[in-house]
């Protein structure tokens, strides 16, 4: 997927310049306008633009200067944003003269858009902006003043890193240098610069006018940076609603640029991605779905007359404490709109799991081999706030049905974003009364089942080419011996090193690998363990202890499923959970004796 070659093309002269536009889709639906930035043409855009297609009407126009429009003469001093405003004002007077647009801009494109959606004379042309990696210079402007008139240890430091991002700006300042760098050497290598560090694939861009491009955009730092950070506006307020997607691995830009945006911006949401500056290229499925879920709702609200807050969760403010408040707003900022299946989803962790992703508005799979069970947790997740919720019917442990799974998934719902290897099983017991028939199923279904879903859905993802996270339970018995759980800690264990080893094969495919190791969570797992060497009535009753035992310990498998939101969150490796599991996993680190001397006692179930 991608490439323009199939769209409209138009002439859209303004200014003494003209401007080469690109439309594709149905004129009679919403019109999507997407700005480039530097030292990017309209093609950067391309994966995007045809993902949106289908559903909107979409346009792309070169910048001034850029791709196939014509530059200003002189260049100096033509390229202000208030010209760009003029190109912007005349592209859209030709592509919807009778509706507004929804504006969507990457790098500079997104600090002109700001310009476009906080000055008057665009008033009512915009019907929502969507930005990416580029701040607007008057919010800059008095980001910086703030904290240079009030210096605190903090706000030097981030004036400090943000300045230190910045160098590139201090460059392209110099006279005559950059123009020559881009038409020689680093024109040449741009392609491969970007394949390397940014893991930008090959394709449609950059297009061969990449060293005019940039040597004419060298103009919109000199013609606009410094004015507007030293006399920034007093009113850069947006008069249309926000989304704000933010990289989290941008090496050009501080997240912390956006800190005081809501007292600009007042119909705000935000979003993060974990991706580095060129998301336009790296990551379209899911920028192509946070934009198209942004218009549809401003479509519907404008088209019903209603405002809206844009709150990220439902009536405003999250239940719960100022920090379980603040986490809930993180995890609906990254997971939103985001594919996650959970296996072992009927009850317990799974359950759990699925529910806090719900709530995070990820669109959630809840796959068991129990058809009903996960029937229930699909309908509890939809109640929860996913925007979609389905129920699958599979057993981990059968190598075709996964396959089936796997591709039918892939078919009817997508790549996954998040996958949750969870389902497991329990089995105690003495290694000389564990039968072989006990030794299979449990490695079937705890150790298969993982390489199974890591496997399919790892493949689907790596194939994508557009990041992904894989979570597997293991647990505390992965790492602390034990004389009576053998076939269990071994499967564990190698479930952690599996997904240790998995991390650093995938991490070049920008896909994270976390293995969560809970210790004694209060879940139905107890009433489905078996107990090696045990009769009927022995076996029963060791169920029975083991249940009080857990229910006396009383951890909620609400606390590991918001663990692992965390863990995907912030790329964790091994989330041990539980003081006990994070107790045994340094007793195992340090006091290997110890750990090995806890291993003969012999546990009151």
């Amino acid at each position: 997927m991608g490439g323009l070659s199939g769209a409209r093309e138009r002439r859209v002269p303004t200014g003494g310049v003209e401007l080469r536009v690109a439309e594709l889709g149905d004129t009679s639906r919403p019109t999507v306008v997407l700005v480039h930035g530097y030292p990017d043409s309209k093609e950067v855009w391309s994966d995007v633009a045809v993902r949106l297609a289908d559903r909107f009407h979409v346009v792309l126009y070169d910048v001034r200067g850029h791709g196939r429009s014509t530059a200003p003469r002189p260049l100096r001093g033509g390229f202000t944003l208030e010209k760009l405003t003029d190109d912007f004002l005349a592209v859209v007077d030709a592509v919807s003269p009778d509706a507004p647009v929804h504006l969507v801009g990457h790098d500079w494109g997104s600090v002109q858009s700001w310009e476009f959606t906080t000055v008057d004379r665009t008033r009512g042309r915009i019907a929502s902006f969507t930005s990416l990696s580029g701040p607007s210079l008057d919010h800059f402007g008095h980001w910086i003043k703030k904290r240079a008139s009030r210096p605190t240890p903090r706000r030097l430091a981030q004036l400090v890193d943000q300045g230190a991002k910045s160098w590139y700006v201090y460059m392209l300042h110099t006279p005559v240098l950059p123009e020559l760098a881009w038409r020689g050497p680093l024109g040449k290598r741009w392609p491969r610069i970007l394949e390397r560090l940014e893991k930008v694939p090959a394709g449609d861009y950059p297009t061969p006018s990449l060293g005019n491009d940039a040597a004419h955009g060298a103009w919109l730092y000199r013609d606009n940076v410094r004015s507007r950070l030293r006399r920034p506006r007093a009113d850069p307020y947006a008069h249309a609603p926000v989304q704000l997607i933010t990289p989290t691995g941008d090496v050009f830009l501080s997240q912390r640029l956006y800190d005081e945006l809501e007292s600009w911006v007042p119909q705000l949401v935000r979003r993060t991605i974990p991706a580095k500056h060129w998301v336009p290229r790296t990551r379209p499925d899911q920028l192509a779905a946070w934009i198209g879920e942004f218009v549809d709702t401003q479509e519907a609200l404008r088209q019903s007359g209603r405002a809206t807050s844009l709150a990220l969760v439902e009536g405003g403010r999250p239940r719960g404490g100022a920090r379980r408040r603040a986490a809930l707003t993180r995890y609906a900022e990254r997971f939103a709109g985001q594919l996650v299946l959970v296996t072992g989803a009927a009850g317990g962790i799974g359950r759990a799991t699925a529910l806090a992703f719900a709530a995070a508005g990820a669109r959630v799979i809840a796959a068991d081999r129990d058809g009903a069970g996960a029937a229930g947790t699909a309908r509890a997740a939809l109640a929860a706030g996913a925007p979609r919720a389905w129920a699958e019917t599979v057993d981990v442990a059968d190598e075709q049905a996964m396959e089936k799974f796997a591709a039918k998934v892939e078919a009817e719902y997508g790549t996954v974003d998040v996958l949750v290897n969870n389902a497991g099983v329990g089995l105690s017991g003495p290694f000389l009364d564990t039968t072989p028939e006990e030794w299979r199923r449990v490695l079937d279904v705890n150790l298969w089942g993982v390489i199974h879903g890591c496997r399919l859905f790892g493949r689907h993802m790596a194939d994508r080419g557009q990041g992904g996270h894989i979570v597997n339970l293991a647990s505390a018995a992965a790492y602390l011996p034990s004389r009576v759980l053998p076939a269990y800690s071994t499967s564990k264990a190698a479930v952690l090193m599996l997904s240790e080893s998995l991390r650093a094969e995938l991490a070049p495919r920008s896909i994270g690998v976390t293995a969560v190791c809970p210790g004694i969570v209060n879940t139905g797992i107890t009433r489905t363990s078996r107990f090696a060497g045990a009769g009927k009535e022995e076996e029963a009753e060791r169920r029975r202890r083991a249940a009080k035992l857990y229910g006396i310990r009383n951890y909620p498998p609400e606390k590991v499923a918001d663990a692992i939101l965390r863990a995907v969150l912030d790329d964790s490796a091994v989330i041990p959970v539980t003081p006990e599991a994070r107790g045994s996993r340094l007793l195992a680190r340090l006091f290997p004796k110890g750990a090995r001397a806890f291993a003969r006692l012999n546990p009151p179930v």
